[in-house]
């Protein structure tokens, strides 16, 4: 089924969105506190480790080079409201890690600290070439006691005219004892998206759409559970505004799969296995997640920044050849 599904998206027109673009290729740069990630003169986004409170993607481009993320506090041009600045385009953090707050930039929270790369790389050719990060960091509380540290990976597939794809990885292990993830809504691995998108916008007019992959849409996501989550809407382009979307998939193999989704009006998009409490009015504690000494616990996420709204490409079936494990690595 999976199959028939994709085999007619190829043959009503779409072809374009699963072959890359012919004659060119990645490369992988590392200057100033920036790896730059292009496929051939395009960027596709840059990480950003150096004096930072986490490491993050920004910018993060979809089809036609539009900025599908959130541009301050990067950069400020304008039109764009500058509410929670710890906001950074794509990340991972999370609020409660061994009661410590590594989510926000208050006073007193925690940061994500660069520690090496593993891989800032191109692998494979042709079809098969990917751009790899990977990196290794240390979760140091105030007063300098780190209390875990994780290993992660971010491997960029070829895009097509029409979709871009990331795989996302992290492997979090415990110093100096448990960690405890807590149960918080404040997490995990999120996206601050472009403002247009967002399906709450000041000026009252027409937004953005959420839908997740038990049909539920917009302010009905928050909180649910789903295997995936699209947000999509309009976005300005060098050829005018058009409709973009981000989706996130969640791994079967993930912990509590499906996750529950910290999707907000305001542009948010985060996966978050965690704040079950909040989500679903249990008591509190309830989505704590314990690692013991020696153990280790891993999430893996794909993002798609794909051209059009939810419609214009068979999520389901992309999901499942994901879910399958089809070119996950």
């Amino acid at each position: 089924m999976v199959a028939g599904v994709l085999l007619a998206w190829v043959l009503c027109g779409c072809q374009s969105s699963r072959g890359p673009a012919p004659g060119r290729g990645f490369s992988v740069t590392e200057t100033g506190g920036v790896v730059r990630v292009s496929h051939g003169a395009d960027l596709i986004s840059e990480y950003r480790f150096r004096d930072v409170s986490r490491p993050f993607l920004y910018p993060l481009l979809g089809p036609d080079g539009v900025h599908l993320t959130r541009r301050w506090p990067q950069e400020d041009v304008g039109g764009e409201e500058k509410d929670h600045p710890h906001h950074h385009a794509l990340w991972w953090s999370h609020g409660a890690a061994n009661g410590r707050d590594f989510w926000s930039e208050v006073a007193g929270a925690g940061r994500t600290v660069h520690e090496a790369f593993t891989a800032t790389r191109v692998e494979g050719s042709g079809a098969g070439q990917r751009a790899v990060i990977g990196s290794r960091n240390r979760w140091v509380a105030q007063g300098g006691t780190v209390v875990a540290e994780d290993e992660r990976r971010m491997v960029f597939h070829p895009p097509t005219s029409d979709l871009r794809q990331m795989d996302f990885e992290i492997t979090i292990r415990p110093v100096g004892g448990p960690l405890m993830l807590g149960d918080t809504k404040e997490g995990t691995f999120a996206i601050r998206l472009a403002e247009t998108m967002r399906l709450k916008r000041a000026d009252k007019s027409k937004g953005g759409t959420i839908l997740n992959a038990r049909g539920q849409k917009d302010g009905d996501t928050w909180g649910k559970r789903a295997e995936w989550c699209d947000y999509s809407g309009p976005v300005s382009g060098p050829t005018g505004t058009g409709t973009y979307g981000v989706t996130i998939f969640d791994h079967p193999a993930n912990p509590r799969h499906p996750t529950w989704w910290h999707v907000r009006d305001y542009g948010l998009f985060a996966a978050n296995p965690f704040g079950v409490h909040d989500f679903e009015k249990k008591p509190a504690g309830t989505g704590d997640l314990v690692v013991e000494p020696g153990k280790t616990v891993t999430f893996r996420y794909r993002v798609l920044l794909h051209r059009g709204d939810s419609q214009a490409l068979p999520i389901d079936a992309l999901y499942q050849a994901y879910a399958a494990g089809k070119g996950s690595r």
